[in-house]
């Protein structure tokens, strides 16, 4: 059997007997323990009760972050005319058409937010098989498919999250930075949790959420009592 290494050994003890930990004992530890020689995220998984194979049971949504993410988003919007020059007023990073829709077709994808106006979506429509497993695809249940792409823009470069659950019915989501206060980064949690929570869909039944857990980027998971995290 490999030998742990020093940092993982130290991980395991710091965490050893601390499970279903409430949602600040949950951020001391990870915040504690995120050693990396950068400002390491902090991210949440969300077990859910949910088959995402089937239409009704699809968790999407977004949220807005009290306190952002700490992470620069880069945004692409796909806009002609006044509501191109109204994306670039509102800070877009790269904003275009058929030009921007080649770009991304090359491979070039230099944008972790792409927006679009609806009369777009025939451009935009043609890149799915790109921008889809990216998880980028413009859609209008996140409202990243407006006419008010200034307010798009803004939002997604202010903290705004965007979640989707995955095959097996699981969340996964920055929400701070290691560097931030452990009291904004609990206030994160809840938010999103409860965001989470507010998209259960139609056809999920039994419990929804099943299990909370937060990490940092190169740390190890805790789990959170999910009543500690549930603002409801």
């Amino acid at each position: 059997m490999a030998k742990l290494g020093k940092r993982t050994r130290a991980l395991r003890e710091a965490f050893a007997g601390k499970e279903n930990v409430t949602v600040e004992e949950a951020v001391a530890l990870v915040k504690g323990n995120a050693s990396a020689k950068f400002d390491e995220t902090v991210e949440i998984a969300m077990n859910l009760g949910v088959d995402p194979r089937h239409a009704d049971q699809m968790v999407r949504g977004v949220v807005g972050l009290p306190n952002g993410t700490g992470k620069t988003v880069r945004v692409a919007v796909f806009a002609r005319g006044a509501k191109a020059e109204e994306a670039q007023a509102a800070g877009a990073d790269i904003v275009g058409a058929e030009d921007l829709m080649e770009i991304v077709q090359s491979g070039k994808i230099e944008f972790d937010r792409c927006i679009a106006t609806p009369d777009m979506m025939p451009v935009v429509g043609r890149l799915g098989k790109v921008l889809g497993p990216r998880n980028l695809m413009p859609n209008p249940k996140v409202g990243t498919v407006t006419m008010d792409v200034a307010q798009a823009v803004r939002d997604a470069k202010g903290g705004q999250v965007q979640f989707k659950a995955e095959k097996a019915g699981v969340i996964h989501a920055g929400i701070g930075k290691a560097s931030f206060d452990a009291e904004k980064l609990a206030e994160n949690v809840r938010a999103f949790v409860s965001a989470v929570q507010k998209a259960r869909p139609a056809g999920a039944k039994g419990t929804y959420v099943k299990k909370i857990s937060l990490s940092s980027t190169m740390g190890a998971g805790v789990s959170v009592d999910v009543n500690s995290a549930v603002t409801e």
